[in-house]
């Protein structure tokens, strides 16, 4: 199971987390958040991982330059948008850097996938390949990190494994509950930030140790 620990904001934080071997890290480059990082930072902890870690940079509605610029300043190979951002804009950070790997966030609501899949034939249609589509819980007024679950049993139903990229379960997991998360939609992987903090953007180390215990220990879907 692919595990990813977000919103890391220190290099203390980060060194104690790499310690305990995630699959990935994610940098938070949306200033409005709580969970975000300075560049400077985010460049000393991306390129200070051990390779087998993957630093992923998190943007929100981020122009393409300012994007594209701090992927380069940091050293980053891996972006996750979770903004508005049309699949053109994805097309154009390809074709400016087809080395990149993009993961696409998506809130969903009891709505169910569609929204979702109408985005990902628009993908297709434009070539772009997702290296995973993150699926968060649908908030209003919110981009993601609210600490509410996604509606897993509709992504059980409704999310087309055979056709679409990798899912990556997020929204309001924790050490509790992320065995049942797996269990019931069955993921490529899983992301946390609030579920593994002591108070808003601190991360508790017991509380990221216990997560990936439980990740990681959960049957095979």
């Amino acid at each position: 199971m692919w595990v990813k620990i977000c919103g890391i904001r220190d290099e203390e934080t980060a060194r104690w987390i790499a310690d305990l071997r995630p699959d990935a890290i994610g940098l938070n480059f949306y200033e409005p958040s709580v969970r975000s990082i300075a560049p400077a930072v985010a460049a000393r902890i991306a390129r200070g991982l051990p390779m087998e870690i993957e630093a992923v940079g998190l943007f929100v509605n981020h122009s393409l330059d300012d994007l594209l610029h701090r992927v380069e300043d940091c050293g980053i190979g891996t972006v996750q948008l979770h903004g508005d951002e049309p699949p053109e804009f994805l097309k154009e950070i390809l074709d400016r850097r087809p080395d990149l790997k993009i993961i696409r966030a998506f809130r969903v609501g009891r709505k169910g996938c569609g929204a979702l899949g109408k985005y990902l034939a628009d993908c297709q249609r434009l070539e772009v390949c997702l290296a995973g589509c993150l699926v968060d819980a649908q908030v209003s007024g919110a981009y993601g990190g609210t600490g509410h679950t996604a509606p897993w049993d509709l992504l059980a139903e409704d999310y087309d494994s055979d056709r679409w990229p990798r899912l990556i379960v997020a929204g309001g997991l924790t050490p509790d509950n992320v065995s049942e998360a797996i269990r019931i939609t069955a993921p490529f992987g899983v992301d946390v930030a609030s579920g593994v903090e002591s108070a808003p953007g601190i991360k508790d180390l017991a509380l990221v140790r216990r997560f990936l215990e439980a990740a990681r220990t959960s049957p095979a879907p």
